[in-house]
């Protein structure tokens, strides 16, 4: 069977969400009595799970720091989703681009930094978690770059790694991807820089969701040439 799989990040690829998850990281150092990082370095450490991106943001925080403020992150995120005032709109042109794909025949996953939580509110809140025949989380995997998400996702799906695409913003997108044996296409929309992408794997790097369609129709016959799409 050929099975054509995509496999997309989420926060910086499929949404924008960078605001919310700035406020959620300053007010949880805050809560925990730390200095907030600066929102930019912040930005960078999107993707990660989060226990590995507060350890990343600092690192001599002692474990029971750590424990504290991804607690208050989680809690503070979630306090806003209930509220009402989260924001995670989906970047222009990315509804057409699954629906699309999916009409294509294409297999849809998303391994995500994201909470299953998270990750359900948010595709339901966008009427599209009916595309995706698999959905990977930080929940119960390891943080990327490890490929555990990745494997889990092409065993759902019934892919193999030649049969597949990675779609993600960050390097860590990429590294998953390459350690798992998958082609990546980068995203120049997201929170790491296109030179970062490429020197870390992806194949390409579309700089419109026009251009990542066009990629993907080439991402398996080898027909991309590691530049901006």
């Amino acid at each position: 069977m050929n099975t054509r799989l995509a496999v997309f990040d989420c926060d910086g690829t499929l949404v924008d969400g960078q605001a919310d998850v700035c406020w959620a990281m300053e007010r949880a150092f805050t809560r925990a009595g730390l200095p907030a990082p600066d929102s930019t370095i912040v930005r960078r450490i999107v993707g990660l799970s989060l226990p590995v991106a507060v350890r990343q943001l600092a690192p001599a925080l002692t474990e029971d720091q750590v424990a504290a403020v991804t607690e208050f992150y989680r809690s503070s995120y979630r306090a806003r989703r209930e509220e009402g005032l989260l924001d995670e709109p989906l970047y222009d042109g990315i509804a057409e681009l699954l629906a699309a794909l999916h009409k294509d025949g294409w297999s849809l996953a998303v391994a995500t930094g994201k909470s299953d939580r998270g990750l359900a509110a948010c595709l339901a809140t966008h009427g599209i978690a009916d595309l995706f025949v698999s959905l990977q989380t930080a929940d119960r995997h390891p943080s990327k770059p490890h490929p555990a998400m990745l494997e889990a996702a092409l065993f759902e799906a019934g892919a193999q790694p030649d049969q597949a695409v990675m779609i993600g913003d960050t390097s860590f997108d990429m590294l998953m991807a390459r350690s798992a044996g998958v082609r990546a296409v980068g995203v120049a929309w997201g929170y790491h820089a296109p030179h970062e992408l490429l020197a870390s794997g992806a194949a390409s790097v579309a700089d419109s969701v026009a251009a990542l369609g066009a990629a993907l129709d080439g991402a398996l016959d080898g027909t991309l040439d590691g530049t901006l799409a």
